[in-house]
């Protein structure tokens, strides 16, 4: 299908944000020149977005992509066209900059793929109380929007609320249409992440466990609202999580950085109200 209408974070207007690149030709480095970008909506097209929406993917599972056939994930993805959508800048025929979409986990739970996946939620579900009611849901087959919602960094978080609402009528009419979309809960996957002393701080050691319960943060700010409308919410830690991870992440500061798995759980009759208060809460910023 076509270019989707673009619109701005209310729903109302197309989409057009203004975004703060350098100046490349200045040589001063307190010039910078304000670029107007307009962001333009589509629907998914498996002949174009194969490997960006594939690169999403293994952003969004981070270190723990290794662990699941992400092709295979961004095949079923491409496989529901017009549920969710890709963001873009240059045109379609081009790398998505973000995407939003929801995946049925009972109609996709024989395929390999999905399979890999589910295990892995139930297994870290396990490992943390506050996730505890989502392993029954997904072992009995209940019908899980099970969504991906990524982006690429600097992407305006105000760009969420229109993907959000976009996605709630595309499945709507998909559910009119008797497609297999009428979901009881919507399982977000997202990351968050905490700022950890380094191993390499060596006097700051005997301070660590003081530390052990550092403040999180989010990725996406929009996640920090959808989960005060959440049945479940919670982080868990990545399967390939290395204790170098922190320090190879230090880019000029003093804190390492520690990412994490995060998943939100809302039951299905909640969803919108919690959609139209992230609309909300970006709008009041």
């Amino acid at each position: 299908m076509g270019k989707k209408r673009a619109r701005e974070a209310d729903g109302a207007a197309p989409a057009e944000q203004n975004v703060d690149k350098m100046d490349e030709d200045s040589s001063d480095d307190e010039d910078f020149d304000m670029v107007n970008v307009e962001f333009e909506w589509f629907n998914f097209d498996p002949e174009i977005d194969f490997h960006g929406i594939k690169s999403l993917l293994r952003q969004l599972f981070d270190i723990d992509a290794a662990l699941f056939n992400v092709s295979g994930l961004a095949d079923l993805v491409l496989s529901q066209p017009t549920i969710g959508s890709t963001i873009k800048v240059d045109g379609k025929e081009t790398d998505a900059y973000a995407m939003l979409t929801a995946l049925n986990t009972s109609v996709h739970s024989g395929n390999e793929s999905m399979k890999d996946l589910l295990k892995y939620i139930v297994e870290k579900a396990q490992t943390n109380p506050s996730l505890a009611v989502i392993p029954g849901l997904v072992n009995a087959g209940k019908h899980i929007g099970l969504v991906f919602s990524e982006r690429l960094i600097n992407m305006p978080s105000e760009l969420a609320p229109p993907l959000y609402s976009m996605l709630m009528e595309e499945i709507q009419d998909a559910v009119d249409d008797k497609e297999p979309y009428e979901f009881t809960h919507y399982l977000i996957w997202s990351k968050t992440y905490q700022e950890l002393e380094s191993k390499l701080d060596v006097e700051n050691q005997r301070r660590k466990k003081a530390k052990e319960e550092a403040e999180v943060y989010y990725f996406h700010p929009e996640d920090e609202i959808l989960q005060k409308h959440a049945v479940a919410y919670g982080s868990f830690n990545y399967t390939k999580e290395d204790e170098a991870v922190a320090d190879s992440k230090r880019a000029f500061q003093e804190m390492g950085v520690k990412a994490q798995g995060h998943l939100i759980l809302i039951e299905a009759a909640k969803f919108r109200g919690a959609v139209e208060a992230v609309a909300d809460y970006l709008k009041a910023q």
